[in-house]
């Protein structure tokens, strides 16, 4: 547990200062309840981290109530940290007064800190926990709840700052949505594939004297022609993938492959390591 913290204090550090160093001093904002207590700060002219504390409270307690308290106190020591460091980090001038800097940079941290902070089990936007009770009661995704608040939020800012600092905005909050990605799943993502194929002893043999990799071999039925299948699994990285559909191709360019990302592997021997 305090491993974990450690690592939620030092993701709101980082969050942190992309917002003061970068964002906010340029007034760009990011999504969710921190760019909602963006702009009122901006009207107010009240501590930004006064409105981080006071608009997630609301969130804090339909989370401890549905989802859990683990996840909530995780939520809570991350946001009350973004809050204190926010505060501090408040009086230093920003970095630069370039927008397109601004919101790379300022994207990046951001994005870096959010996703440190997701890994350890928390959250410093209220807007999660709604999005997760709605798609757990009416269906809809997570993705699609959190995008609906933030057109309105990013519109918002347009509205409050003009509408060219709107689009800088946009662009931090993607850079960040993908940093995120980043960090979470890390460079080197792993993806599962499924072979089918008239010829899986000689793909599985090739496979594991050309890239060191380990299979499953599954026993099925065809749907249509009701023939015994014998189906190849494995999970390789995306460096890996290439290497491994020009070996499908050389040895049954009919084969049936199909490919999806994995966001995390555990046990069984698997390493990822580069291609010689």
């Amino acid at each position: 547990m305090a491993f974990r913290l450690f690592w939620l204090v030092i993701g709101s550090a980082i969050v942190a200062t992309g917002l003061e160093i970068f964002l906010v001093p340029n007034s760009i904002i990011d999504g969710g309840v921190v760019g909602i207590s963006i702009i009122i700060s901006h009207l107010t002219k009240l501590p930004l981290g006064l409105f981080l504390v006071a608009l997630n409270v609301p969130f804090l307690f339909l989370g401890y109530k549905y989802i859990g308290k683990t996840f909530v106190i995780s939520t809570f020591t991350g946001v009350t940290t973004l809050a204190l460091f926010v505060t501090l980090l408040h009086p230093v001038p920003r970095l630069t007064g370039d927008l397109l800097l601004a919101a790379i940079f300022g994207g990046v941290l951001v994005g870096t800190g959010v996703g440190m902070i997701i890994k350890n089990g928390g959250s410093l936007d209220g807007t999660e926990i709604l999005a997760i009770l709605a798609h757990r009661t009416k269906g809809f995704s997570i993705g699609e709840v959190v995008m609906f608040f933030n057109v309105f939020i990013l519109g918002s800012a347009g509205l409050v700052f003009g509408w060219d600092r709107a689009m800088y905005s946009l662009i931090a909050y993607f850079i960040a949505f993908r940093t995120i990605d980043v960090v979470i799943d890390g460079l080197d993502e792993s993806k599962s594939v499924t072979i089918i194929s008239n010829k899986p002893n000689e793909i599985s043999e090739a496979i594991l004297a050309r890239l060191g990799r380990g299979l499953t071999h599954v026993y099925g039925k065809g749907g249509y022609s009701k023939e015994d299948k014998e189906i190849l699994y494995c999970i390789v990285t995306r460096l890996e993938l290439a290497k491994l559909k020009s070996i499908i191709q050389e040895i049954d360019d009919s084969a049936f492959v199909a490919i999806e990302d994995v966001h995390e592997v555990l046990g069984g021997g698997f390493r990822k390591k580069a291609i010689h």
